[in-house]
């Protein structure tokens, strides 16, 4: 039998060494080491034989099989070394061709925490109302009652346009979102409730004040209005805002000339680890400003004071989201540096709800 296994292990490395490509090799391997493979049959004749056939064939067939297996690996490995070669030479790869990155972008902090306070307010019954960003001077400052004389109307504070609108009033950019509340009265009968948040302008900038920031204000216009459904909204909004019970406000009486009477709005704090986490009433900061609607105001938008009664309070997106999110410095928000923007922004799927946490 030795000299029948010698003659069929030289025919089948000559088969194996003949295969032209991967295909045909992998044929050979088939027919020799398959289940049906005549290396394969030998092996299983080995069961059938006496001890002492099995001691004499059984190196010479294991040997048949090491030798296939060996010569078919370094034939695949020929024939795979040719197709690269043959690729290598063929291919050509244009180095000089933009490289498009994948898609990296994330939401804005900012966006997030407008998503999350329409989320709060919708719940609350409010709807969002916008108005445009270059505004006239009366629905800016005069509807509001802000005398000629008052220093937010200066030119160091407020961004003046070169033009003036059909009726010779002056326009600027907007210094507040307050205008939004104007149109709305102007053009909707109450009961009025509603958000209004949006990029507004004025000429400061630090570490904690940009030229161009964002604000919502908020305004209810009803009747039998006091200044405890104000604190009851503003404590409500926070403490969903914030995602804790523990959010405590302090009011304290303050000037506004649109409001009467205004109040600065408190919320305690606690430091905790070297930083300002919200809760508790250990120590206190101001977070926003709001008030009774002045009844000039609205008599100033065709409303009759004696029948409606309102509030307003208005404060910092940007700032909602500094306390919220940990973040420093206000400038970082408008670097347009990715590494900041990887690091604090949000996932497109990353919607507010209040039943999953709007914070989430």
């Amino acid at each position: 039998m030795g000299s029948d296994l010698d003659q069929m292990k030289q025919e089948m490395l000559g088969r194996i060494q003949a295969a032209g490509d991967l295909h045909a090799l992998e044929a050979e391997r088939v027919a020799a080491l398959g289940k049906q493979g005549a290396v394969t049959g030998l092996l299983k004749t080995l069961g059938a034989m006496s001890p002492e056939e099995r001691q004499r064939e059984g190196p010479l067939i294991h040997g048949l099989r090491e030798a296939v297996t060996e010569a078919i690996a370094a034939r695949k490995a020929t024939l795979e070394g040719e197709a690269l070669e043959q690729r290598l030479a063929t291919e050509r790869l244009d180095m000089t061709l933009p490289v498009a990155p994948p898609a990296e972008g994330t939401v804005h902090p900012v966006s997030q925490v407008m998503d999350e306070l329409a989320e709060i307010f919708a719940d609350l019954g409010f709807s969002v109302a916008t108005g445009p960003e270059i505004e006239d001077d009366w629905r800016n400052f005069t509807a509001l009652n802000i005398p000629e004389t008052h220093p937010a109307r200066a030119m160091h504070d407020t961004f003046y346009m070169d033009r003036a609108d059909a009726e010779g009033r002056p326009m600027v950019l907007r210094t507040h979102t307050s205008p939004v509340q104007i149109r709305t009265m102007q053009s909707q009968q109450p009961p009025i409730y509603i958000i209004a948040p949006g990029r507004t302008y004025r000429s400061d900038n630090d570490a904690t004040h940009t030229p161009m920031f964002h604000q919502v204000e908020g305004l209810v216009i009803d009747r039998g209005i006091t200044l405890a459904n104000l604190k009851w909204t503003l404590e409500t909004f926070l403490k969903a805002y914030f995602e804790r019970d523990d959010i405590v406000l302090r009011l304290r009486p303050s000037y506004f000339p649109f409001t009467e009477p205004s109040v600065e709005v408190d919320v305690g704090y606690t430091i905790q680890n070297g930083r300002r986490v919200l809760g508790g009433s250990d120590r206190w900061m101001e977070l926003l400003g709001s008030g009774m609607v002045h009844p000039r105001v609205l008599a100033n938008c065709g409303l009759d004071p004696e029948i409606w009664q309102g509030f307003a309070f208005g404060c910092g997106i940007d700032r909602l989201a500094m306390l919220k999110y940990g973040m420093d410095d206000l400038r970082a928000f408008f670097d347009g540096d990715l590494r900041w923007l990887r690091h604090y922004g949000f996932r497109a799927l990353d919607v507010p709800t209040l039943s999953g946490g709007v914070g989430a």
